[in-house]
């Protein structure tokens, strides 16, 4: 991946050593199924990357934000939120950040046996849509539980287990209905407030309106609004603060994600107002309340 110089705010990205990439390719179960670099950029502004000579990985690009492009056996693709594709290995391809509307994406280049079983016909963009039963928050979740399982380092049990994880985040894909209905829950369907905090967690890391909510749900701001409050107590959008530090305190919890990172993590990007929010929510600081959970 080809980036500015100054990198991206907030942006994480780990490449496995040659070494440790030969050792997965001789298991008989990392064999099948490997990674060999994996990152997040947020907000990823003139991002381009373009490879005349082909390379031997296939990628991934999960657009969660803004909007890209990218170009592969001569057909060029738009790339909006909420989509993902993957490049085939061995095929020159081209693809970039859209110039107004800056792409946040976690990508991941990956490998093996049945890497093209999993990849083919996905050179596309393909559409994750929120809804009630999306799951969106879940598959994030295994991106992280792959990206710290190897900052904790590469033993054999860790890359073992980051590739058997990588399965699940590949069915979560490719299996979009199935991945959708494994814990579905009839009796949410119906309820507007649940469905508009599904909705709230299913875009954590994004600015979502007052009325790109109550959009979602169906009603009128004003309406929506009136019966949120009813049912929790608070606005919607406070509601959505507080859910965006809950996630923040989680990430301090368990990862050592810095607090820029975890700013775009949670859909902000100045830090210096999340870190008022966070203060006001919390009663301390970011920083004091990472010291005082590792005390």
């Amino acid at each position: 991946m080809k980036k500015r110089k100054d990198g991206f705010s907030g942006e994480r990205a780990l490449i496995l050593p040659l070494a440790i990439i030969h050792e997965m390719e001789k298991d008989p179960i990392s064999s099948t199924l490997h990674i060999t670099d994996i990152g997040y950029y947020p907000k990823a502004e003139n991002h381009f990357r373009e490879r005349s000579e082909p390379i031997s990985q296939y990628i991934l690009i999960y657009c969660v934000e803004g909007a890209g492009w990218f170009s592969v056996n001569n057909e060029m693709h738009q790339v909006k939120c909420n989509q993902y594709f993957i490049l085939p290995a061995g095929v020159p391809h081209k693809y970039g950040s859209d110039e107004s509307n800056p792409w946040t994406i976690y990508w991941i280049h990956f490998k093996g046996k049945l890497a093209a079983q999993f990849s083919a016909g996905l050179s596309y963009p393909i559409d994750i849509k929120p809804s009630v039963n999306s799951r969106i928050s879940g598959r994030i979740d295994l991106f992280e539980e792959i990206f710290h399982t190897y900052e904790m380092g590469y033993s054999h049990e860790n890359l073992l287990y980051a590739s058997s994880v990588y399965f699940h985040f590949l069915g979560s894909l490719r299996y979009l209905q199935q991945y959708r209905n494994a814990i579905k829950d009839e009796s949410t369907e119906n309820d507007l407030v649940t469905a508009a905090i599904h909705f709230m967690k299913e875009n954590i890391e994004k600015k979502l309106s007052l009325t790109e909510i109550a959009d979602h749900i169906g009603y009128s701001p004003s309406h929506f609004s009136i019966l949120f409050n009813r049912r929790t107590g608070y606005s919607p959008i406070y509601y959505f603060n507080q859910l965006k530090v809950q996630q923040a305190c989680r990430l301090l919890d368990f990862t050592d994600m810095k607090i820029n990172q975890i700013c775009h993590k949670v859909g902000i990007d100045d830090s210096y107002y999340f870190t008022r929010l966070f203060t006001k929510m919390m009663g301390m600081s970011p920083k004091k309340y990472k010291k005082q959970q590792k005390g």
